[in-house]
């Protein structure tokens, strides 16, 4: 029996992170491609930034997925008694 605040069933939503990080990269390849072709050279620049950034992201979020599942206490582990701050 848990008696922790946390739901049985949680799910990590590191999938989810990676169809919303491919979904990104497609849209700051055709914002950088589209600003690019229009001569907005800033635009094109703050778009390429972003498929930097979420390209980093999704290299990280792939990193964890290969991982595998780390160690989950089953439901007969009580949760950590959580840090009252005591001052020792």
């Amino acid at each position: 029996m848990r008696t922790g605040s946390e739901p049985v069933t949680a799910r990590s939503p590191l999938r989810m992170r990676f169809w919303l990080s491919l979904w990104g990269v497609v849209w700051a390849i055709a914002g950088t491609v589209a600003f690019a072709l229009a001569g907005r050279t800033g635009w094109a620049v703050a778009c390429g930034v972003l498929w930097l950034v979420i390209t980093v992201d999704l290299a990280l979020v792939l990193r964890h997925i290969r991982q595998g599942p780390h160690y989950q206490p089953g439901p007969d582990v009580p949760p950590y008694e959580p840090d009252h701050g005591d001052p020792r």
